[in-house]
């Protein structure tokens, strides 16, 4: 058989998609070592990693049949380095080609930019800024009161002030937001008399809306004027919205030849950050622009390639340069150590991770829960289920009966927004009921996932007349829906929720904006969108509910892994519900996301 047969079958056996052997044939033409090396690097891409480390273009015992047979065609000990550079379809990056082999590592050529356009930014373009040391130190000792003997949230602040990019790294409660607001405040008080023009971003419509209202109520405790609070934004935006996304097009407003008109941005949820928009950003950034990233780099990844805000942020655990500690210490009284670590210095000394929760205390079994999932704590994650923290639960999902258990609690979980909604309560009203419960899945399809979730929980719904759909229809009142794709020309945006609700002018979906205002859109105009009473981990991002219920499916899958647990309890602000079996969640919580880069290769030769 022919690499191009092997590799078909391999997809009737769900091991590569039809889109990675069509992209192989396209590229590697009759030469099967490219084609097999390509189509393994086409689902890997699919699969969020940016590149193919050589080293796993092995066959060995846990590789598939189907691919075994691939590579038992190509004889042994094939030199990949050789005969991948002898093919025009493959360049060492001096010339164009579909494929990058540099660093013992391949890539598909638009992903190989966006990483070097990603890493000579941290690298190359996080310049010192100069400072006057006394005046930032009265300004921070004014702005930050707190008598620890490290005050990180003030550390953060020293780091941003003096670089030109910072990436401030927290769990839940860390006070990110506070920290932001406190650092904006110190910024425009040193500014005086020059105008300093700030931006806030996201990456969702929801995370936006979050950081406005987060960090509009954190000022308000701040020692501003009035006109120093005029300086600040009073929105944030999306980032599509931001770099100013064409309706129908790829194309962005703004770009290296138009950049924005900016002088500071502040961007949150910086985990949810692909490696494509990572870089898109960059580009149209002015070259003077500071730019702030907040974010836990312990969330889960982007769902497209990349994990940028995990993999700059491994750097933090080695410290700081011995000179920026000093001089840290300087700026905030606090007491750091330094280092002379070679690697990654200048990245190292523009990075802070927040280190006190002040949301989750030891009283709190939401935080003790996600500290030992974070640690990959199996005995301590056992340990907080045993009945002395009020704020988490887990049931077991073994049965019929657990099943329909679950959804049972689940339409109570709902009742404030379903009672809203039968009330006719004002729009903003009902999208808030809908925040304060969320049911999250691991994964989209089966009883387990969102798809049959949705599906038995409207069927219940139906039954005990919670919701009338219309005829011939799938909307019904209270129908909440999430959008998919975005729509810049309707400013709705992927992961922006809705409610269906009749207020007058026949069946409308109604949306919270950025700046804390709703606006309605026909149902018939609406992008792709899909029913949301459950929802996906990743789409959860960016949002907090007070009580969120995780549904963990009952066998053992790839997707569910320590950062997906660790994600989905951290969406609860006061309540968690866990449905699981033990065995499930125990392999989770060993199981890490892996995502393939060269970022650390790149950092660690600059």
């Amino acid at each position: 058989m022919t690499m191009q047969e092997l590799l078909l079958g391999a997809t009737e056996q769900h091991l590569l998609r039809q889109l990675d052997v069509q992209f192989a044939i396209m590229v590697a033409g009759e030469q099967p070592a490219v084609m097999l090396a390509a189509a393994i690097l086409s689902r890997d891409a699919g699969e969020g990693h940016v590149c193919l480390p050589l080293s796993r273009l092995v066959c060995d015992d846990k590789t598939p049949p189907a691919l075994q047979s691939c590579f038992a065609l190509l004889g042994d000990d094939l030199d990949w380095q050789r005969v991948l550079l002898s093919s025009s379809a493959v360049s060492d990056g001096s010339t164009p080609a579909p494929l990058i082999l540099t660093g013992g590592r391949l890539y598909l050529n638009r992903l190989w930019r966006y990483e070097l356009t990603v890493a000579r930014y941290f690298s190359e373009a996080n310049a010192p800024l100069p400072c006057d040391e006394v005046v930032l130190r009265q300004t921070l000792d004014g702005l930050f009161t707190s008598q620890e003997p490290i005050d990180w949230q003030k550390v953060a602040a020293a780091v941003a002030l003096t670089r030109r990019i910072s990436v401030i790294s927290g769990g839940p409660g860390t006070g990110k937001t506070t920290t932001v607001a406190k650092l904006l405040a110190a910024l425009i008080q040193l500014s005086g008399e020059q105008k300093c023009r700030i931006r806030l971003a996201a990456p969702t419509g929801k995370a936006a809306a979050r950081l406005t209202e987060s960090l509009g109520g954190a000022l308000q405790k701040l020692p501003l004027t009035q006109e120093q609070l005029a300086l600040f934004p009073n929105e944030a935006s999306t980032l599509h919205r931001l770099l100013g996304a064409q309706p129908g097009s790829q194309r962005l407003r703004y770009h290296a030849g138009n950049p924005l008109h900016l002088d500071v941005l502040v961007v949150d949820e910086a985990s949810m950050i692909d490696l494509t928009m990572m870089s898109r950003l960059i580009e149209a950034l002015p070259a003077h622009a500071r730019v702030i990233f907040l974010g836990d780099r312990d969330q889960l990844a982007s769902v497209e390639a990349g994990a940028v805000l995990g993999d700059i942020c491994t750097y933090a655990s080695l410290g700081y340069t011995t000179a920026r500690a000093q001089e840290l210490a300087r700026l905030t009284g606090c007491a750091l150590d330094g280092n002379d670590n070679p690697l990654a210095g200048a990245l190292r000394d523009s990075l802070c991770l927040l280190q006190k929760s002040y949301r989750f205390g030891s009283h709190s079994g939401i935080g003790q829960l996600a500290a030992a999932v974070n640690r990959g704590d199996r005995n301590a994650t056992r340990a907080v289920f045993s009945g002395e923290f009020d704020d988490i639960e887990k049931k077991s999902l073994q049965n019929s009966e657990e099943y329909q258990a679950m959804l049972d609690e689940a339409l109570q979980g709902y009742q404030l927004f379903l009672a809203s909604v039968q009330q006719q309560r004002p729009p903003e009203q009902v999208i808030a009921a809908f925040g304060e419960y969320q049911l999250l899945c691991a994964l989209r399809e089966g009883p387990f996932g969102v798809a049959g979730l949705n599906e038995r929980l409207e069927q219940v719904l139906a039954q005990k007349r919670k919701i009338t759909r219309l005829p011939h229809s799938r909307w019904y009142e209270g129908r909440p829906v999430m959008i998919s794709r975005n729509d810049s020309a309707l400013g709705l945006f992927n992961g922006d929720i809705g409610i269906a609700l009749d207020r007058g002018q026949g069946l409308r979906v109604w949306f919270l904006m950025p700046d804390g205002s709703v606006k309605s859109v026909q149902p018939s105009r609406l992008p792709e969108h899909e029913t949301a009473w459950a929802m996906t981990v990743h789409k959860s991002q960016g949002s907090e509910f007070n009580h969120a219920a995780l549904i963990l499916p009952s066998q053992l899958s790839p997707v569910v892994t320590r950062e997906l647990i660790y994600t989905a309890i951290t969406r609860a602000r006061k309540r968690l519900s866990l449905y699981t079996d033990e065995r499930v969640l125990v392999q989770a919580i060993a199981t890490r996301t892996e995502r393939r880069s060269g970022l650390s290769s790149i950092f660690e030769a600059s």
